[in-house]
């Protein structure tokens, strides 16, 4: 699969997820086999102001390539400026997040907000691709709500202004992330457009990435919250769409192991405080469904140290 002039080894994408996909998460999924990963979402205007929590969101490292950088905005001048203010860092593709559903994003008219303004969709993606060389690629939603279902207008109008390739969440804004994804949305858009069209929504297996490429036409495959505590999702997407067989689940041994990992990741990149914290949540998705993984959550959420950590996944 290409997007623009970047070539991938395989179209299954890490999406990108706030808190989540961070640099340590992303180079695990990288190991597993991802595609392409996307990183956390940036305000432009957090750039503009050079507001200094912006920067660990920036961090990218050659290990993960390529990797895609997301900007979110509402004005034009703004997103192609910052845009290409930080071009030269080391990322492979430029993508434009208009289908966040929290409201503070959407009340200032960011993120899925922008849905309901065509006209504005053209100028922020026009006006991007001529600020930078590389791809432009935007992530949009089925539509604002149910009145408002426009992917496929929406992504016309990004190819028209020179978008590379345009993801598409088969939901609302309005549902967030509840109820079932459409995929015949995700359909309706490929056949819309000529552009490359990944898919997003509900795909937790190597068996339902493979029915949605078959079922909406779509070049590539989008996965978010199926890969929280689940990098190894992305070994059996690719093992299963080469030979339809499902790899086994990683053990007990190699569950702990990848934990551990992780964590020293986590610490290495974010300092001991805030990484050993950050754990806690991916612990929680780690262990979920296994026995006796209330108590270790609850137990979790008391530790300070990599040492204790080890200690307790132990008793896993």
């Amino acid at each position: 699969m290409n997007i623009g002039n970047i070539k991938l080894e395989n179209p299954f994408i890490l999406a990108p997820m706030a808190g989540v996909t961070d640099l340590p998460f992303r180079l695990l999924c990288k190991e597993q086999g991802a595609g392409l990963l996307c990183m956390e979402m940036i305000s432009a205007k957090a750039l503009q102001y050079k507001n200094k929590n912006t920067k660990a969101l920036l961090a990218i490292h050659p290990d993960e390539y390529p990797v895609s950088l997301q900007l979110f905005g509402s004005d034009p001048d703004i997103v192609s400026e910052q845009a290409r203010a930080i071009e030269e860092l080391p990322f492979q593709i430029l993508d434009i997040n208009m289908g966040c559903p929290v409201p503070k994003v959407v009340k200032n008219g960011e993120g899925s907000a922008l849905m309901k303004n065509p006209g504005l969709v053209y100028d922020i993606v026009n006006k991007t691709v001529k600020a930078i060389s590389k791809p432009v690629t935007v992530k949009i939603r089925k539509g604002f709500d149910d009145s408002h279902i426009n992917a496929a207008e929406i992504a016309r109008v990004i190819e028209e202004a020179g978008g590379s390739a345009v993801t598409v969440h088969g939901r609302t804004r309005e549902q967030y992330y509840s109820g079932k994804a459409d995929w015949d949305i995700i359909r309706r858009v490929k056949e819309a457009v000529s552009i490359p069209v990944i898919g997003n929504g509900d795909v937790n297996s190597g068996e339902k990435a493979v029915e949605m490429m078959r079922i909406t036409g779509c070049d590539g495959v989008m996965v978010g919250r199926s890969a929280q505590g689940n990098p190894w999702i992305f070994s059996e997407l690719v093992e299963f769409s080469r030979t339809g067989r499902v790899p086994p689940r990683p053990d007990i041994s190699e569950l702990r192991s990848m934990m551990l990992r992780h964590a020293k990741l986590q610490l290495e990149f974010k300092g001991d405080y805030i990484g050993i914290r950050e754990m806690r949540k991916h612990v929680a998705w780690y262990t979920k469904g296994l026995k006796g993984a209330a108590r270790l959550r609850a137990e979790m959420n008391q530790i300070e140290a990599y040492e204790e950590l080890e200690e307790l996944l132990k008793r896993l």
